[in-house]
């Protein structure tokens, strides 16, 4: 299996650089993999093809504005901070984006936060201190921070820290902070759209896996199968995990929004049971891969050559998801982040 049996040719004009509004009125693509059809419709069509006892489930973590633009304290030269994750209550593994970083350097932001660079974790990744800590640093990070959208989203300068686009890059429902980059399935969905479904006798269900920076990095070699996934923490609850195997056990389907959801559910299952806990989860679902637990997915469109890609291809097929995506090229779906949805069932 090689990394380019996994591409496709899009036009750059398809990779949406802004989410519709309202959110449910995005395309959605509804795909059978028994009768290899599909259907051309509207996000909030989906209420059609729900039924009662169908458990939805989505991942709750919630994006932080993890990029944080200092200068050298020596110099005053620009340094670029990204955020990974926090080692302790002040002390962050970060990416600094300035080549003449090194040990004891200090960085000033705003707001008189600062950090000292105290080691070199490994090749790419810094360890960090900051003057603050707790509340205060989550705080004044919320405050100072960018959004880190991904490279393919051309954001104004002007936009880049405004509170339209710290909400636009979250969904309706994201409550537990930790996530570099969005769980971008769960964009479709819509407060008035969950009361709908929920209405109907939709079930829905909360995990959490924190989206890391791997997310954005490509595959580097030809052979799929060598790729290493990055660590992400992913959390299932008591409560969540005894309500999941109840629904599996009674035959209801278990509807998985988005990639991270999926790679949680299926790391969190042993024996078609769902285990509770938190754990750094490293899966890699590839064609060839056996579902334990999803029985159909809600995902957007991904770009060529992704984990994702082979994610979603290892759930049906991956000559069949590529004349899919081909399709989509043809009828100008939206592609990426902000970009319309699909359903596989």
């Amino acid at each position: 299996m090689k990394l380019d049996d996994f591409n496709y040719n899009l036009p750059h004009k398809l990779i949406a650089q802004k989410s519709i509004k309202p959110r449910d009125h995005s395309k959605l693509m509804v795909i059978s993999r028994k009768k290899k059809s599909i259907e051309h419709k509207r996000f909030f069509n989906i209420l059609e093809y729900l039924n009662k006892g169908d458990v939805l489930v989505l991942n709750n973590t919630k994006v932080f504005p993890a990029r944080l633009i200092g200068k050298r304290k020596d110099t005053g030269g620009k340094v670029e901070i990204f955020l990974l994750n926090s080692i302790t209550s002040n002390k962050w593994h970060v990416l600094i984006g300035n080549k003449r970083k090194k040990v004891g350097q200090v960085i000033s932001f705003a707001k008189d936060l600062e950090c000292i660079i105290e080691k070199q974790v490994d090749e790419s990744i810094w360890l960090v201190k900051f003057n603050k800590q707790g509340n205060i640093l989550n705080k004044l990070i919320d405050d100072i921070g960018q959004v880190p959208t991904p490279p393919y989203i051309n954001i104004p300068e002007a936009k880049k820290k405004s509170k339209s686009l710290k909400e636009e890059y979250q969904t309706v429902y994201a409550t537990n902070r930790g996530s570099v980059a969005a769980p971008t399935a769960g964009f479709h969905f819509t407060k008035s759209l969950i009361n709908r479904l929920k209405k109907k006798g939709i079930k829905f269900e909360y995990v959490t896996l924190h989206v890391g920076f791997g997310t954005f990095e490509p595959i580097k070699i030809d052979n799929v199968k060598k790729h290493k996934m990055h660590s992400e923490l992913a959390m299932i609850d008591k409560k969540t995990a005894t309500s999941l195997n109840k629904a599996k056990k009674d035959n209801k389907r278990i509807i998985a929004v988005g990639t991270t959801t999926v790679r949680t559910l299926e790391a969190f299952s042993v024996k078609n049971k769902i285990s509770s806990g938190s754990k750094q989860v490293t899966i890699f679902i590839y064609p060839g891969y056996k579902f334990k637990f999803v029985d159909a997915l809600i995902t957007n469109f991904h770009l060529p050559k992704s984990t994702l890609l082979m994610l979603v291809s290892a759930f049906s097929s991956r000559p069949f998801i590529l004349k899919i995506y081909n399709i989509a090229v043809k009828k100008k779906y939206r592609f990426f982040s902000f970009g319309d949805a699909m359903f596989i069932e």
